[in-house]
């Protein structure tokens, strides 16, 4: 389906209302694309108990680097959660995924939710962005941060904030030749937002219909 993928000189963004791994296994192929999202935690999906939200989870990570494309990056924005005395490490089920579609690890950052030396209790202070590729290497001469103290306003408590999106979405501009951002988990369209901003063309996946509308409308214009 790859008219579902823009060519034009004004970055575009299309939002499809529907279930991210549905539309990934039907949409397709993606050249010129690279992934950026963030991923539901057992607390979004109503019900499902914490070793089978790990496979979905560790499943939908695949599922997203299995429609990458070689010269492609699929970044991955995580923050781990604290269960039942248990520490879940997203970024881990992210690598296992990397690895079992045979993509190589580009970065691994730390995002500081709250400042450092705060205490957290359900959810860690910081966040991972993780970053994958079959073919892409760095550019060195390019580096970014590995840990961001501010990630910027965000539209919602799990979202990215905006600096985060713009280094994400900067680091596929860098090490790259993508014209087009998907983010099959798009919630209100931040990262959308931002790589229209970079001149990115923009799709997202969203399964709530109101957050549907909110991605088509985001802006980081202040």
């Amino acid at each position: 389906m790859a008219s579902n993928i823009p060519m034009s000189t004004t970055p575009t963004r299309i939002v499809h209302y529907g279930d991210a791994l549905q539309w990934l296994a039907e949409a397709g192929p993606f050249p010129g694309c690279s992934f950026i999202t963030s991923m539901p935690d057992v607390s979004e999906l109503g019900g499902m108990t914490a070793g089978a939200w790990k496979t979905w989870f560790r499943d939908a990570a695949g599922a997203i680097l299995s429609r990458l494309p070689d010269d492609g990056v699929a970044l991955f924005y995580q923050s781990d959660i604290k269960l039942n005395g248990e520490w879940i490490d997203k970024g881990y089920l992210c690598s296992r995924a990397a690895e079992d579609h045979g993509c190589v690890t580009l970065l691994h950052k730390i995002v500081c939710r709250k400042p450092p030396g705060t205490l957290a209790f359900g959810r860690p202070a910081y966040a991972h962005l993780v970053g994958f590729s079959r073919a892409v290497r760095l550019n060195m001469s390019r580096s970014q941060p590995d840990v961001l103290a501010d990630p910027g306003e965000s539209a919602w408590t799990r979202g990215m904030g905006r600096e985060a999106c713009r280094l994400a979405c900067r680091f596929v501009v860098d090490n790259t030749s993508s014209h087009t951002i998907i983010d099959p988990f798009c919630g209100r369209g931040s990262i959308l937002a931002a790589a229209n901003e970079l001149g990115l063309n923009a799709i997202g996946v969203e399964l709530n219909r109101k957050r549907v509308g909110q991605a088509r409308q985001c802006s980081f214009a202040d």
